[in-house]
């Protein structure tokens, strides 16, 4: 290779990954609430934080509103989507569609290694709900879903799956599990892991659409509640 091949090489790889980079950093300034829900987007600070141009900045916002996580106001700029519980209510219904696609097939297709995970997140999660511990609790029952979907072996569904879970991110109501409902979450997740253990994909299937559905549930009624608090509190 030559010199001037070997330099435009490195030229482009340095232009077609530093959005991507720029891209995942961002994404995680948003998920994790550096960058505030409904918050207007200032390319020229980000630019600055990053120490670079605003055209990567810019292709990276790009790609985050096709993901569904910035969205491009005509003559205002970008600004960090804000849900409604409307479209959270039709965000769930497709996620619990995907969720129990996604038990079914990997409950047909069993594989060695596959439930021994699950059962030690069910009891890692049980420890965490004993204790009323969400901030324990939250990333294992995320990576419970997560591994049963990766499992399935779809790369369609995994890459669906994840990016409606990235956009749910953006509706932040408090803490919408508290009491008593870690543990039915988890009691959910161990029907579950029974169908998937039996090799049952309408089981399967089922009881995934049916946890989904109840997070809903859990969900709606944990929003009224917050409002009903708002109200008093006006």
């Amino acid at each position: 290779m030559s010199s001037s091949s070997a330099a435009h090489d490195v030229s482009f790889l340095r232009l077609t990954s530093l959005p991507m980079l720029l891209e995942r950093e961002i994404e995680s300034m948003i998920l994790d609430g550096r960058l505030s829900i409904g918050g207007r987007i200032n390319e020229n600070q980000l630019a600055a934080t990053f120490g670079v141009s605003r055209g990567p900045v810019r292709e990276a916002l790009r790609s985050l509103e096709a993901l569904g996580l910035v969205e491009l106001l005509p003559n205002r700029g970008v600004f960090i989507r804000s849900l409604d519980i409307a479209q959270v209510v039709e965000m769930y219904g497709v996620r619990a569609a995907l969720f129990g696609y996604a038990a079914q097939l990997l409950a047909g297709r069993m594989e060695a290694g596959v439930v021994a995970p699950l059962r030690a997140m069910l009891d890692e999660m049980a420890e965490a709900a004993r204790a009323h511990d969400f901030d324990r609790y939250y990333p294992l029952n995320f990576a419970f879903h997560d591994f049963i979907v990766e499992q399935a072996g779809n790369g369609v569904l995994t890459a669906q799956y994840r990016g409606l879970v990235k956009q749910l991110r953006l509706y932040r109501a408090g803490n919408l599990m508290t009491g008593n409902t870690l543990e039915l979450s988890n009691e959910e997740h161990a029907r579950i892991v029974a169908a998937i253990e039996q090799g049952d994909p309408l089981a399967a299937y089922q009881t995934s659409f049916d946890h989904v559905e109840r997070g809903k549930e859990r969900l709606l009624a944990r929003s009224v509640s917050l409002a009903h608090a708002e109200e008093r509190r006006a």
